[in-house]
């Protein structure tokens, strides 16, 4: 029973090392846009089933009934992001989009590779395609790269665009207004199901099994960032809870040791 409760203790160590290094994470991700926190769901390795004897004066009867289970100990079962809507801070940027709302802008890299984020911060590249700070593409509602040439638009600068709670571009002219393309935005029915990869940015884990939808209930705000939905006051106490949970399994380690050590001592004085 000692080495058991060793075991246990130790497993529930290693499941707040996991915590910690995601409670860190969140930290360091308060101030950046779209963020997403991080949170861990926890599963028993196993449950003992607990039972008494039936006649405790009688060593000779084994027969005994069923009084409940006890846990043998919690591992990290999987890692989730919690898609709760964060603040919207106003900017003033013309290309400073948040979502307001359900769904993701997509992206696409130079190599082809598809994300989904919320950090709305776009700027026009060299050959006139709107990106996010990073290079990679953002896609219209068709699955194609915007294009903004501001000098074929005959306007000044990005002030000069409007961009509607649709995510549909307006260029507005002198003479009069020219709607442009629409900026996509989709959605997953099983967020649950999404994965980190990169800053702000996400994608489903089985693309067959949770496919992209055209996200219905959202509005996009011209000139406000979506800000990380990790709050420092909350992660910081969770910090402080692991520490103290950590502490506490330590200290139940250390003893368990020390009797296990004195039992091995005593077993072999009486051999």
């Amino acid at each position: 029973m000692i080495s058991r409760g060793i075991d246990i203790a130790a497993k529930g160590m290693m499941s707040l090392i996991d915590f910690q290094d995601s409670t860190a994470n969140n930290l360091a991700n308060v101030n950046t846009n779209g963020y997403k926190k991080e949170g861990l769901s926890f599963r028993n390795i196993y449950n003992a089933l607990v039972e008494e004897p039936i006649e405790r004066n009688n060593p000779k009867n084994q027969d005994g009934r069923l009084v409940g289970e006890i846990s043998m100990g919690s591992a990290t079962h999987k890692l989730v992001h919690e898609f709760s809507q964060g603040t919207l801070s106003r900017t003033g940027g013309a290309l400073d989009l948040g979502i307001e709302g359900d769904g993701f802008f997509k992206l696409r890299a130079p190599d082809g590779t598809i994300t989904y984020t919320r950090n709305g911060a776009f700027c026009i590249n060299s050959q006139n395609i709107l990106t996010d700070m990073q290079g990679n593409q953002v896609l219209d509602n068709q699955n194609r790269p915007i294009r903004l040439n501001l000098t074929e638009l005959n306007i000044n600068s990005p002030d000069d665009l409007s961009i509607n709670e649709e995510g549909t571009i307006i260029a507005n002219k002198k003479e009069n207004s020219q709607a442009l393309q629409t900026i996509g935005v989709w959605d997953f029915a099983n967020k649950e199901d999404m994965r980190a990869a990169g800053t702000s940015q996400y994608v489903p884990k089985d693309i067959t099994t949770n496919p992209e939808l055209r996200a219905q209930k959202f509005s996009i705000q011209q000139g406000a960032l979506e800000l990380s939905n990790a709050n420092v006051i909350n992660e910081m106490i969770n910090t402080i809870k692991v520490s103290r949970n950590y502490e506490t399994l330590s200290s139940f380690v250390k003893e368990k040791s020390s009797q296990l050590s004195t039992a091995i001592q005593l077993g072999r004085l009486n051999a």
